[in-house]
């Protein structure tokens, strides 16, 4: 286990619209803003189309399965953290029947809108924290 604490910093609130990529949009202002550390504390809203991945099996390092769909779905969270510079998000998306998610996959598109809020987190570093088998 590792634990690092810090005081809460600058919030980014973004608001995405209609057909904007989430994760290319997390990915351009994690850049503009120069954001080396911080977490995805949440999202919401709805996307006209989702891609992500979730681990398939329990083998290390994981299989992995890449649900994609052209289908609308509401935002219920997007949550995660900025290693690095490097964007790792995770979204929860439903719809009347289910709900489903896992890590943000590039093609996930904003329907009517999405916000989400980024913290940073400048004091704190988390490189390796989002490695399989990494002790810490």
């Amino acid at each position: 286990m590792k634990i690092s604490s810090t005081k809460a910093g600058k919030l980014h609130f973004i608001r995405l619209n209609k057909d904007d990529d989430i994760l290319l949009t997390l990915r351009k202002v994690v850049e503009e803003k120069k954001i080396k550390t911080g977490f995805i504390m949440n999202g919401l809203g709805s996307v006209q189309s989702y891609h992500y991945h979730v681990v398939a099996d329990c083998n290390i390092p994981p299989a992995e399965s890449f649900p994609k769909a052209e289908e609308p779905c509401d935002v219920i969270a997007v949550t995660g953290m900025v290693i690095d510079g490097r964007v790792h998000a995770h979204i929860i998306l439903s719809d009347s029947e289910k709900a489903q998610g896992g890590h943000l996959e590039e093609g996930t598109r904003v329907l009517t809108f999405t916000v989400i809020v980024i913290m940073e987190a400048e004091e704190l570093s988390f490189t390796d924290w989002d490695g399989v088998g990494i002790e810490m």
